[in-house]
Parts: C-alpha cells; structure tokens; sequence
C-alpha cells in the first residue's frame, strides 16, 4: 500500500534520463546549423574564387531552341503522327492549365515562387530528415536546379556536380523570371514513352490537348519526373494511381483544391492511351508515308527541326475509309469459318500464378483496336468465359458462339478446339454483347482521291499498320482483272466504236499449237455466252469474251500505249490480249489516279499527300501547287471520251455488276467491278464527280479468295461504305453534255463517227442486226481473232 501513496516518490531516473537525450538533441541541431553555415561559406567561396568562372554559358536557355519532332496532321487538322527521337510540344506557360502548374508546384517545389533558385528551408529539412533516418529519403532540389541539372550537368551523385547545380540555379534566376523557368522546365522534362513535356505526355498517355486534361490526369502526370519508369501508367498502373493520389492530398494540404475536387479528382477513373494510341483517327498508313517523303527531303533535321505537315486527308473520310476495310475484312472471315485458337497456354491452378500467365500470354498477343484478346478460362459448347489481361472475366453464350461451334465440339481437331487456356479474340457485337472472332489473314485497301486536283483524301493500306505494315495502296501490283477494261473500252471509243457496237459473246480457242505452249480460251466468269450484245451491255455484264474481241479489232500496240494517258505503265501491261481482261500490274493508287480521268471530264491530275509544311512557328516552309483539271491539267482524253464512258460506267453502277451502289439511292455514281482469274483479286474502282475511291481486297501471297467471291461481293460493299460517310450532303451531279457527242435513237455517238460515216457497227457478227432506230454503220470483218493477235498469243506463252 505504502508504494501506492502519493508521498512515495515519483520515477525520478527517467527524468534524469530525458535531459541528456534532449541536450544531445539541441547539440545535434546546433551542429547541423553550424555545419550549413559552413557549407554556405565554403560553397560561397568555392563559387567566388574557382567555379564561377567556369559555369557555362545559359545561350541554351535564354534562346530555348528544343528537338522538336515531325507532327503530321489531317486537312482538318487533327493530329495523326509524330515522329523523332524526343516526342515534344512546346507549350507557353500561359497555355499550361493552372491545375497542372499546381501539381507540379506541389509535387516538385511548393516554395518555387519564394526561393531564390536553391531553397535553404528545403535543404534544411531534407537534412534534419537525413540525420534522424540515417539516410536522405527527401529530395532538395527545386524546380530551378532540376532545369541546371538536365540542361547543362550530368546525373552523377556527387557533391561537385551539386555545388555546380546551385550555382547554376542562381545564375538562371538572375537571368530568366520564375515563368520562365517554370515554362523550359515543363517543356524540357522526360516523362516516359519517348515524351519530353507535358504537352507530349498529355497526348501520349491520354490522347488529349494539354488545355483538354483534367485534374485527375495532371495530377498523374505530375507524379512522372522524379521517375518516368517506375510512375508510368501504361508500365505501372498501380505505382502510377497511388502517386497520383499523394500529389492530390498534398495539394489538398496546399489549399491548391478543395475537399471536393480532391474527391472527384481520385474517383475520376482515367484512361491511358500509350505510345502508338494516342492518335484519334486512325491514319498509320498516312503517317508513314509523309515520314518518308520528309525524310527524303530534310534527312535527319526531318525529326528535330518542330516542322508540321498538313496532309490532304479528311479526318472524318480516313476513319469512315478505316472502318470500311476493317468490316469487309471480318466479314469475309466470318463468311469462311473458324480457323482455331490463336495459341495455348498452360494455366496453373494458383490463382496468382494463374493470373501471372495469363498476362505473360497476352502481353504477347496485344489488342488490334476493337479487336481484343483473352485467354479461355472455361468452355462448354454452351459457354465459354475468358479473362483479359487486367483480370475481367467476361462469359459468351447463345448465339454468340455460333461462329465458333465447331471449334466448341469434341470432335475438333486439338489445334482447332477452344479449351482452358485457348488463346481467342473477342470483340463487342452492336448489342454490347462480346462474341469471339478471329483477326484475318486475307488484306485489304481504300484509296479516295479528288479528281479535280488529285488531293487524297482518305487512305488505308491494310487492315492494320501494326500487324502488317506492307502498304497496299502504294506498293501493292496486283492484276486488276475486269476493272481495268474500261481503259480498253476508252481506247476503242478512238478507234470507231461506240456503246451502240454489236460484239460477238462467242467463244474463242487457241490450240496449244497456235500458242506454242499450252491451249488458252478464255471464259466469261461463271461460264456460257449470251452471243451479239452491244458494248454498253457488254460492259454492264463484264463480258470477257467480248473485251478480247474489241482488243483484237483496235489493236493490242495501240491500246498500250494508250493507257499510259492514264498514268499506267506500258511495261507492266503486255501487248498481248489478256490485256484485255487486266492481266497487267496496277497499284490501287494508280487506278484512282486512272479512273479520275473519267470523273473529271478528261484531265490528268497527279496524286498528292502534302497540302502545307510549316515550321515551329507557323512560317510556310511548302505549299506544294498541283495541277487542277480545267487550268492546269493536261488533257488526257477528249472530254467527248470521258463524257460516254461515264456513261457507260454509271449503266455498270445502276444496271450492272455494280447495281449494289443503287443503295446508296444516288444517280451520279459510276464504276466497275473487278475479279482476276480463280478470284484472286477483287476490286471495286467507281466514283463521283467530285470523289473517286477505289477498293481492293486479296491475300498477300496470292490465293483464291473463293469460288464465289467476287469484286461486287467483297470489294464493292467496303466501297459503299465509305462513300455513304463521304457523299453525305454532296448534292447529285449532272454533266453537261459535249457539243461534239450526239444521240442517235438512245445511244451516244461521236458526231464524226455516227452510222455510215467512220463508226464500227459490228465486231466479230457475220451479218449486223437491224440498230435501234434503223441506224447503221461499218461491219467489222466476221473473223474473231486475226493472225497478228494469234501470234501475240503465242508470243506470250513462250514468255516472248
């Protein structure tokens, strides 16, 4: 009891034990104090008497002239690429929203508008930090010394390079003003992903302006300077939120937000775009070919000297023409089955490393746009459930798995089946719904050109640039098949014919002994003959047989060199009759170029990408001057020429193998299907007055595409679909009519090649039927083939 009296004495040792501990503390302080003190003095000397001097000079500074890269834009100026080494946007300060200025004021130098280029207090608490934890966990370098720092000294860690960088802060704030500072830091900074500033993180990491981001993405963009690597958000997505989420307290603790923005600012759920996604229309195949063009012209100062490239391109036609080929694409893969899995994986049956291999899996098999990939983590031919590579698990049943029914089977071949750990593709079906798809293996191409001066206006050279980046639209030589015989059609035009000619659908045989080699007759597609039609039918029909027989009559020679009016080259196109049905090499871009000659009345106008180069400050560097039909165009045809075959080609579009295009419930398209032997190559090249685009699909080493598959069924429908985007509210045209045609019953004739005067009646007919409205003219002589046409034939099996 007597222990527990208040007159028993209180625990006096621990008091005598608090004062030494708190005098060692004091001692310990003053000597801190003493030993800055000194510091400053030896720095100051240091300074006065042996650095100074050798400082550099701050020209890098004061005249900031940054690598910037090589920014490419659309007509309409929406930002489709950017390349060299440091992705850069430089940015004024007063264009810096004012909540990222106080992020990185918060995060980085929350004293940067009171110091004087090295911040005594900081350094102070940075030591007094030190000596109680034994070791430096805060950092004391302000905004000012970061910006001596990357400019002028290296990273090392030591205490010369230190006191240079004080130095170096002074000498800067003597010279340039805190904005100032604060502008050539937040343009300068590496941030991660190749970006140096802010304005290029934005963009990179969001896909946004620097003006368009948020409080929640500055706050994450701030968090990146102390370390690109560790804080990235497309690395380390976990680092990154939980750093973001410091940076909004302390600004919380600066009074730089409320309570509500903090908490709007953490919830607000971001999404990160990454290097390669930050573009908002998809123009790979664009980019790339500018790139090319600039580095031809200015070498490697193409990528540092800031110059911006305004291309032709309509943004709103480039994603319309994007996602044309991409779903022309896909449906033809679905119209041809499931081909299996992409891969397979073992998955262990630890949740985490489960999940570890999952991600590992898909890290190899990225995303292609919508179309995404999941490994399976069950399946029954009812359902099958798959996980992403962040951990969502979605499940797909019913109808949705019809496309895959096979490969849900047990009889599936085991490369074919899906089962656990099967690698697919999903994607969301218009209902939001996901199904499972596959990425295809068969290419395609959309070129869209104005024919009036030859601006490109939408460009796609593949269904993906990242998968594949071999551009079709450019460096694609296929054989055109039918398509090209409008060319020939043109030709003939000179030499007599008109829509209203008789030409035998007759068949045609040449004996391996004619040939030298092997027998050739040719088919009409799908077989038979439909006998004497006139060329107008002929063309609507596409009939091979009698394209041969108008080649034989005017002359293979002569329509060679005919083409090239067109932009074609005579090399590439034998003079040999399977010209006729497009046995040459086109290039899609060419046959836009060819085909623009009809829709614009006549004139060669050359294809061109570039509309403006300009330099970081707006000066024009390049305004490149095309030639315009109507002013600066040469002619190419006659406008009597261009005139008929428009309107043979808009018979093709309404009442042909085309008449698919009625949908688009438009009386001004014209066009012509096109399928090379065993459908290798399907095309569709058709146009508008004031629009010509063409669209191709095959595979990359040429194969069957299908018995059935034809330019009218693959090709045409990607064609309308573009230009259903493309001709909204272009008004319907209508040509005038050249004084040099004229009409004779419902047909157009040249007015010097009219019925008994210079036009070709019949080819390949013995006796020519009666012409409607009793017209009649020339009669070719009945034979189909003549001896020089045998002879080319021959000349061309032996490869002659």
């Amino acid at each position: 009891m007597q222990s527990s009296s208040p007159s028993s004495p209180p625990s006096q040792p621990p008091k005598r034990q608090k004062r030494p501990l708190l005098l060692r503390l004091l001692f310990g302080f003053f000597i801190c104090i003493f030993g800055l003190v000194i510091s400053a003095v030896l720095v100051l000397g240091y300074a006065l008497v042996v650095a100074q001097p050798n400082l550099p000079s701050l020209d890098a500074l004061t005249d900031y002239r940054p690598k910037v890269p090589l920014r490419i834009y659309t007509a309409d100026h929406v930002l489709i690429g950017e390349f060299g080494e440091e992705r850069r946007s430089v940015v004024r300060i007063q264009d810096v929203p004012d909540h990222l200025k106080k992020a990185v004021l918060a995060i980085e130098d929350a004293r940067f508008y009171d110091h004087g280029g090295v911040d005594l207090t900081g350094i102070l608490r940075a030591g007094t930090v030190a000596l109680t934890n034994g070791h430096a966990s805060q950092g004391a370098s302000t905004i000012t010394m970061q910006v001596a720092r990357n400019f002028f000294l290296s990273s090392e860690k030591t205490y010369t390079r230190k006191i240079y960088e004080m130095l170096l802060a002074y000498k800067i704030e003597r010279a340039l003003t805190k904005d100032q500072i604060l502008e050539v830091y937040m343009n300068q900074i590496y941030l991660g992903q190749r970006a140096y500033g802010f304005a290029s993180a934005a963009r990179v990491y969001f896909g946004k302006d620097l003006k368009d981001i948020s409080l929640a993405e500055a706050a994450m963009l701030a968090g990146l300077p102390k370390a690109p690597s560790a804080y990235n958000p497309v690395v380390n997505p976990k680092r990154a939120k939980v750093r973001q989420e410091y940076i909004l307290q302390r600004m919380l603790e600066l009074h730089y937000i409320t309570q509500d923005e903090y908490d709007q600012a953490s919830k607000q759920p971001l999404v990160v775009k990454g290097a390669g996604r930050e573009f908002s229309v998809h123009a790979e195949y664009v980019a790339e070919m500018v790139r090319q063009m600039m580095y031809a012209q200015y070498r490697e100062e193409a990528y540092t000297r800031g110059l911006n490239v305004v291309t032709t391109i309509d943004s709103a036609d480039q994603d319309a023409a994007y996602r044309a080929v991409r779903k022309g694409l896909m449906d033809y893969e679905h119209r041809h089955g499931y081909r299996g899995p992409e891969g397979f994986i073992d998955l262990p049956a630890n949740a985490d490393d489960r999940e570890q291999a999952i991600d590992d899996a898909l890290v190899e098999h990225p995303d292609n746009g919508e179309i995404v990939a999941a490994v399976v983590t069950s399946a029954s031919p009812k359902e099958v459930k798959a996980s992403f590579i962040d951990g969502n698990v979605v499940t797909i049943d019913g109808n949705n798995l019809r496309f895959v029914a096979s490969a849900l089977s047990t009889r599936a071949q085991p490369n074919q089946r899906i089962r656990p750990g099967a690698i697919v593709r999903l994607v969301k079906d218009d209902d939001g719904a996901w199904t499972i798809t596959q990425l295809p293996q068969v290419e395609g191409a959309l070129v869209s050109v104005v024919p009036q001066d030859g601006a490109i206006r939408a460009l796609v050279g593949g269904f993906d640039f990242n998968k594949n980046k071999f551009n079709h639209v450019t460096q694609a030589w296929r054989q055109p098949g039918s398509s090209f015989k409008p060319f020939v059609y043109s030709a003939s035009l000179e030499k007599g014919l008109s829509p209203a000619t008789i030409i035998n659908d007759a068949p045609l045989f040449f004996s391996a002994a004619e040939t030298g080699g092997q027998a050739w007759e040719p088919k009409n597609y799908g077989g038979g003959f439909d006998g004497p039609m006139t060329m107008r039918q002929a063309l609507m029909k596409s009939r091979n047989l009698v394209s041969i027989r108008i080649l034989s009559h005017i002359g293979t020679k002569y329509t060679q060199g005919y083409i090239t009016k067109f932009g074609f080259d005579a090399d590439r196109h034998p003079a040999y009759l399977p010209m006729a049905l497009g046995a040459g090499l086109v290039t899609p871009l060419q046959m836009a170029t060819a085909y623009s000659v009809f829709a614009n009345g006549g004139y060669r106008v050359n294809p061109y990408l570039i509309a403006d180069i300009t330099d970081p400050r707006g000066a024009v560097v390049s305004h490149p001057q095309p030639l315009v039909a109507q002013e600066t165009a040469p002619l190419a045809i006659t406008p009597r020429n261009a005139y008929v075959m428009n309107s043979l080609l808009q018979s093709v579009a309404q009442r042909g193998t085309g008449s698919k295009t009625n949908q688009l419930k438009r009386g001004d398209l014209a066009g012509k299907t096109g399928t090379t032997n065993d459908s290798r190559d399907a095309w569709f090249a058709g146009y508008q007055h004031s629009l010509v685009a063409i669209a191709w699909i095959g595979y990359d080493n040429p194969r069957s595409l299908g018995d059935k598959e034809t330019g009218g069924g693959l090709a045409l429908p990607v064609w309308m679909d573009y230009m259903t985007r493309a001709l909204r509210g272009v008004p319907e045209w209508r040509p005038l009519q050249p004084p040099d045609v004229t009409s004779l019953g419902s047909e157009l004739y040249f007015d010097d090649m009219t019925p008994g005067h210079g036009f070709v009646a019949t080819i390949g007919v013995s006796q020519a039927p009666p012409q409607e409205g009793g017209v009649s003219g020339v009669t070719a002589p009945a034979p189909d083939v003549g001896e020089q046409e045998k002879q080319d034939i021959m000349n061309l099996f032996k490869g002659q």
